[in-house]
Order: C-alpha cells, then sequence, then structure tokens
C-alpha cells in the first residue's frame, strides 16, 4: 500500500457479496477487492474502520426475498455496523480524529453523509461498545426486555441465545428489574460465564440436555417473560412452559437462517389460547427517537458495574467473514468483532 503526505492510504480493500449462500454461508460467498480510497463530497465524511460488527441478521441481506432489512445484491459491497475515525470531513458536525458510528460498509474506509453518523464518546467506555453493550444489540436488548417482555420482580423469564450480544444484556436488565432469570446456551463455558459473572439464575446447555426437561426443572413455577433469539426446537419447548398472561419478545431466530427449507414443526398456535400469551415481533429501529436516552442508562449501568459485557474480537479485516461464519457455530462470547488491526495508513 501507498500512502499520501496526510498518512493515509491511496487504496481500500473492501469485501463483497460474491455469490448468494446455500444453507450455512462459507468463505467462497465473499471477495476481497481492492480500489482506490474514496473522497468525500458535500456533507460527507472520510471513515477509517477501527472495529467491524457482524451480526446474525445479516444472513438474510445475503439471499433474495424481502425482509425488514433489503437484501444484498451480489457484487455488491457487504455492510455492517462500524466504528471508526473520521479522517476527512466536508460536514460541519465533524473533524479529523472524531470518533463515530454507523451502518457503513465493510471496508477499511468509507464514505457516509454526516448525518448517518452518531459521534462516540471514547471517555465513556472502550469504543468497541458502540457496536455492543452501548451500540445496536444493548438498546434492542433494553428496549426488549423493559417494553415488551416487561419481566416483573417474582417471575420467571427465559432467555435464548444467552451468551450473545443481545441476549446477555437482556438476562441482566431483567434480573435488575427483580425477575428470576434462566439463560440458554450452547456451551458449559458459556452457562458457566452466565451464573457466576452474569449473576443468571440458571443456565441450559442446550447441546448436552433435553431442553424440556431442564426447562421443567429450571421453571418450576412455569415461564412469565420469554425472550427469543434462536426459534425452532428450543422455542417450540419453551412455549409448553408458558404461564397465563406470559409475554414472548421475538427477536431473532438464527436456528433457521440457513435452513434452505423452512420447518413447520409442532403447531403452538393453540397453547397461546389456553395461556393468554403475548407474542411480538421486536425490530430495534421502531425505537429509534429513543436511542439516546436508552444508552445514556446502558452507559450508567456499565460505568456503576451494574452491567458487565464480553467481547469475541477477530483481528485482521481479512478474517471478516470467518468471524460472521463463526455466529453460526456458536463460537462467540458476547458481541462478535472484528478488529482492523493492519495500519492502512502506513506506506508500505
Amino acid at each position: 500500500m501507498h500512502a499520501d503526505p496526510n498518512g493515509m492510504s491511496d487504496s481500500n480493500r473492501q469485501w463483497i457479496l460474491a455469490s448468494r449462500p446455500e444453507g450455512k454461508p462459507t468463505e467462497e460467498n465473499f471477495e476481497l477487492v481492492e480500489s482506490e480510497r474514496p473522497e468525500p463530497d458535500a456533507n460527507e465524511v472520510l471513515v477509517r474502520t477501527r472495529y467491524l460488527s457482524v451480526d446474525p441478521y445479516m444472513r438474510g441481506r445475503m439471499r433474495e426475498g424481502e425482509s425488514y432489512a433489503d437484501p444484498w445484491a451480489v457484487g455488491e459491497p457487504m455492510q455492517a455496523g462500524v466504528v471508526g475515525e473520521v479522517e476527512q470531513s466536508n460536514h460541519d458536525d465533524f473533524e479529523a480524529g472524531d470518533v463515530v458510528a454507523g451502518n457503513l460498509q465493510w471496508a477499511e474506509y468509507s464514505i457516509a453523509l454526516g448525518s448517518e453518523l452518531t459521534p462516540v464518546d471514547s471517555d465513556l467506555a472502550p469504543i468497541s461498545t458502540a457496536l455492543g453493550v452501548l451500540g445496536m444489540p444493548g438498546r434492542t436488548a433494553y428496549f426488549g426486555t423493559l417494553e415488551v417482555a416487561e419481566p416483573k420482580p417474582g417471575e420467571t423469564m427465559v432467555v435464548s441465545g444467552a451468551a450473545g450480544a443481545v441476549g446477555s444484556v437482556v438476562g441482566q436488565i431483567a434480573r435488575m428489574a427483580g425477575a428470576r432469570v434462566v439463560g440458554i446456551a450452547g456451551s458449559e463455558r458459556k452457562c458457566e460465564w452466565l451464573t457466576d459473572d452474569l449473576d443468571f439464575n440458571a443456565a441450559i446447555n442446550y447441546n448436552q440436555e433435553d431442553v424440556h426437561e431442564a426447562l421443567s426443572e429450571a421453571c418450576p413455577e412455569g415461564i412469565d417473560a420469554y425472550f427469543d433469539n434462536v426459534g425452532g426446537e428450543i422455542t417450540d419447548a419453551v412455549f409448553a412452559n408458558l404461564n397465563v398472561d406470559a409475554r414472548v419478545a421475538v427477536c431473532g431466530q438464527i436456528a433457521l437462517y440457513n435452513a434452505e427449507e423452512l420447518p413447520t414443526g409442532p403447531r403452538k398456535l393453540a397453547t397461546l389460547i389456553e395461556k393468554r400469551a403475548r407474542v411480538q415481533g421486536l425490530l430495534v429501529s421502531d425505537f429509534a427517537p429513543r436511542f439516546e436516552a436508552a444508552t445514556e442508562r446502558l452507559g450508567q449501568w456499565v460505568s456503576e458495574d451494574e452491567l458487565h459485557y464480553e467481547e469475541t474480537i477477530t483481528e485482521g479485516f481479512e478474517n471478516a467473514p470467518e468471524a460472521f461464519i463463526g455466529l453460526f457455530e456458536g463460537e462467540n462470547i458476547g458481541k462478535q468483532l472484528v478488529e482492523v488491526t493492519e495500519d492502512v495508513r502506513a506506506a508500505s
């Protein structure tokens, strides 16, 4: 790579969608390409990526068809949550050196309108948290727990995908609300983290336990609230244990994201009649006008050591696809990030 007099590389690497996956994504679905570093136009900002987010919902954008997020076209750059530094700014609200977050390209450098970027307070917490506990996952957990699942003191709440970026925050907020919390995760290491570090009351390893039986033991008085990140057989097991007036927040269905044909499964709607349960889908974007207040409260909990978080960081921009694929293997604890470690401003 070459550098200009300001120390920036004059080239830019980015990941594009090379082909649509059939089942679980593979390395062949991604292509790393190199082009000239972009230049910002009026009201635009050039951002150098420091941390790149990978999230399960992105799998839906890799397939054709309607969803709540538009699909990527084959041959187009991938997109994700990014935290980076402003290198050049043609927008009055930002200047070189500012740390910002936004939904940008999987690239070492990205262009964004200033209105699409959010300032990141590096004094509040490590800047990586703007993609995790103080970013989209944390806000999803915040609104989904307090306003959709609504756990109350003395109730029992179950969280699937409990050791992930969203689920781990959900369980802690529910505990702060006075609920008894049971997490479902895929390894003993994750389950120990939930109970030992995050103060979950119990944790179930779905890879080693019969979830139906384990839920009956862990929730002897039934389930009052359920935060669903997984779907599939785990959610079937939870539905069988719902109490009257239970609330279900449907946030994700990662167990089904790679399915070529969706399984029909047991028919569970009759359970909702008997239990008068409420099932509500959750999109954090619906709460956008209140993001700032949520982030402020989450930041306060983090600073007061009331809310803990974990990050799984993959080093190297070239390893972004590997980090994304690892989400479906259950490899990460907490938020999965890619740290763009190469100094793209250094001359070769």
